[in-house]
């Protein structure tokens, strides 16, 4: 019981010296904003002002100048390659790496998504877009940027024999350089019949291409495979 009270008369201490030290405001006292806003003066005498409220709209405006813009393009042909939309695109300083190209499941490609590296670029391509109506176009928020890309390193093989093993496909690519421990074969609805594709890794863009044109319409088994470069 002692101890209780002992603790309770050190806690009233505590609490007192708490309320004393903050100030106390009576209904005359006035607190004041300008207090923070107002000007400083330095030692010199000459006076310090503060950040201008535009200056800092500026720097958000200027932020979202440089950053980067996505736009969603379709409405090319089956063929159209990269370096095609860079051409129609002149001025907007495009790169391949700049541009990805989203497939359907049968791996037709269906639109591309660039990247700008500022909103003055998206502009500019957006002018050229509209004035020679060349595409469908539109922008897009950052995640559509996440789509697989291919980089023109991937092979695309179609119509393969329904019970075709990766050791046919093997055999089929016999004398080109690719990837053998990453190959993906899978199957698609067909008209009637299921089709069956293959994705081949090569290593470079070029292996890829002298791949397609060495292998394109040769035979696996008793059927004729289709070959193309994914980008």
């Amino acid at each position: 019981m002692r101890n209780q009270q002992l603790m309770i008369t050190m806690m009233r201490n505590v609490i007192n010296r708490s309320s004393n030290s903050l100030p106390r405001l009576t209904p005359n006292h006035h607190f004041s904003f300008n207090h923070f806003f107002s000007t400083s003066t330095t030692e010199g005498g000459e006076q310090q002002q503060p950040p201008l409220q535009d200056f800092a709209v500026d720097s958000i405006l200027k932020s979202s100048e440089t950053g980067l813009v996505y736009a969603k393009l379709a409405g090319f042909g089956n063929h159209t390659l990269k370096t095609d939309i860079i051409n129609a695109l002149e001025g907007c300083n495009l790169s391949p790496q700049d541009m990805k190209v989203e497939y359907n499941p049968y791996f037709q490609p269906v639109s591309m998504v660039v990247r700008f590296s500022n909103r003055s670029a998206f502009d500019n391509a957006s002018k050229i877009v509209r004035r020679k109506q060349l595409y469908k176009w539109k922008q897009v928020d950052h995640d559509m940027w996440g789509i697989p890309s291919y980089e023109g390193k991937t092979v695309l093989l179609q119509g393969l024999p329904r019970f075709a093993s990766i050791e046919d496909i093997e055999r089929f690519l016999s004398g080109c350089d690719f990837n053998h421990s990453n190959l993906d074969i899978f199957l698609r609805q067909g008209n009637p019949d299921p089709v069956k594709f293959a994705l081949v890794q090569f290593p470079s863009k070029i292996q890829a291409m002298n791949a397609v044109l060495l292998k394109n319409k040769s035979f696996c088994q008793n059927d004729q495979i289709s070959m193309r470069v994914l980008h």
